[in-house]
């Protein structure tokens, strides 16, 4: 383990990533800033496909797609080919010294290269198999194919994202790979919560499109629960009106006035106090019903002002509310600065202007999570890591020869 990866409350553990593009390298950056040393696993022959991903040509080319580097911060890079007799060797020998190994291939990929759960838990009784993909180890989906994009649509996401005019929209981000991810990282924890326990480690099957539906809670719910088909609300908040986003004198302002007291407080500071008694208006229940005119009456009187003067006014006053801003806008904003969510690196491979990338969010005892190395280079570390394994530079120049690494 390096001298980087001695921090935080996974500090001890090692991971192996064998994971490409989005969900299964999320889940592992997940584990690296919370201490863990991870050892990206490659193939020699480009490595992640997420390395040829991004809106730079010259970094695409250079295997640092921007995807790529989004989510590999903090991990080492060993290029083994699986395919290959000495490659398979290296990856049981790193499998008998880990203790997670994490995969997002095809279900029965695993097993074909001659790693199935049965063969790593012969090499490492201690071992946690977290399988990622994109509907699951069984089922009549199983083999299917799945990008974020696959997943949005079948889960029902996209049907209640957008208008009833523009029709089903997808997010504008990989939402379903972060969530499939970000359940990975938690069943990894708990599995090695309960390792600690029982000192046998187990298999995880995560499945993107079961944690994508179970992250749309009462959309779902509603339907489950009342038989009320869910349908695309735009900018509204179904639970609550008004609970959306609304147009100001300069920009979209987003309020969610969900309790009977924040609405009032919002009449009264817009100068429309009349509102919180008119019968359209005055109960919870009414006022979904009415929405529309409800968003109407208070969208002319927030034209008086730009969304930055309302947030500070409403906030202030106890009602949620925040401009919608560009991404631009929100990374410059003094509260994303203050916590520190943005990392600066040394880039990969030296040279040129230094890194930035995102941390996770979360801070233990005070202390933001915070990565200290770059995305590797491709196979960056692999002479380090095999050595660290016992073979001698006459194996490693072997395996070359052979190429396995």
């Amino acid at each position: 383990m390096t001298d980087a990866t001695t921090s935080g409350p996974l500090a001890g553990v090692t991971v192996l990533d064998l994971t490409n593009v989005l969900a299964g390298p999320y889940a592992a950056y997940q584990l690296a800033l919370m201490g863990a040393d991870v050892i990206k696993v490659e193939t020699p022959h480009g490595g992640d496909l997420a390395r040829r991903l991004g809106t730079s040509a010259r970094l695409n080319a250079r295997h640092l797609g921007i995807s790529f580097l989004a989510q590999n911060a903090q991990k080492r890079s060993i290029t083994l080919d699986l395919k290959t007799e000495g490659g398979a060797q290296a990856l049981r020998r790193l499998v008998a010294t880990a203790d997670v190994l994490v995969e997002n291939f095809r279900p029965g990929v695993l097993e074909r290269l001659g790693f199935g759960w049965e063969q790593l838990r012969a090499l490492n009784s201690r071992l946690i198999l977290c399988q990622i993909s994109g509907f699951g180890q069984t089922g009549p989906m199983r083999t299917k194919p799945a990008y974020d994009q696959i997943i949005q649509g079948y889960s029902g996401m996209m049907s209640v994202t957008g208008t009833e005019e523009t029709g089903p929209l997808r997010a504008g981000f990989p939402l379903a790979d972060t969530i499939g991810g970000l359940a990975a990282a938690f069943a990894v924890s708990s599995a090695l919560a309960g390792r600690a326990r029982t000192g046998v480690g187990s298999v995880i099957d995560v499945s993107m499109l079961e944690t994508a539906v179970t992250a749309m809670g009462w959309v779902v719910s509603n339907l489950l629960v009342d038989g009320h088909e869910p349908r695309p609300l735009g900018n509204d908040n179904g639970t609550a009106a008004p609970s959306g986003a609304f147009a100001t004198g300069d920009g979209l302002l987003n309020i969610a006035a969900n309790k009977q007291e924040q609405f009032e407080t919002l009449c009264a500071l817009v100068d429309r106090a009349e509102l919180s008694t008119d019968p359209r208006f005055a109960e919870r229940e009414s006022r979904k019903t009415h929405r529309a005119a409800l968003t109407a009456e208070l969208e002319r009187a927030l034209a008086t002002r730009p969304a930055a003067e309302w947030e500070d006014l409403l906030s202030s006053a106890g009602v949620p509310a925040a401009a919608v801003l560009r991404v631009d806008q929100m990374l410059a904003s003094p509260q994303i600065r203050d916590r520190g969510l943005v990392h600066e690196l040394p880039f990969p491979g030296g040279g040129g202007d230094p890194l930035r990338v995102l941390g996770n969010g979360i801070r233990i005892d005070g202390a933001p999570s915070t990565p200290r190395t770059p995305p590797p280079v491709l196979g960056e570390h692999t002479d380090e890591i095999l050595a660290a394994l016992g073979y001698s530079a006459d194996d490693i120049a072997a395996l070359r020869e052979e190429g396995a690494v």
